[in-house]
């Protein structure tokens, strides 16, 4: 059984770790509990839940804000 930490649960899902962090906290994502691993606190993520953040991104996440062009100053 594969476990992944956070940053690589949102590296493999395509955003970044604010935004995963963000839906944790918002609790639109249940993140595993955290395990001691070498007297660090991490949190392993498995496959279920991953597959459960991946559901929740196709059904909610958009991508990122809307990208505003910059204009060419004319000099």
């Amino acid at each position: 059984m594969a476990a992944y930490s956070t940053a690589q649960v949102a590296e493999i899902l395509g955003i970044g770790t604010d935004t995963l962090h963000r839906w944790i906290r918002e609790k639109k994502v249940v993140a595993p509990k955290l395990s001691l691993v070498g007297g660090v606190k991490v949190r392993l993520w498995s496959e279920a839940d991953l597959d459960a953040a991946k559901k929740y991104k196709a059904e909610h996440y958009w991508g990122k804000g809307a990208q505003r062009k910059r204009r060419k100053l004319d000099r």
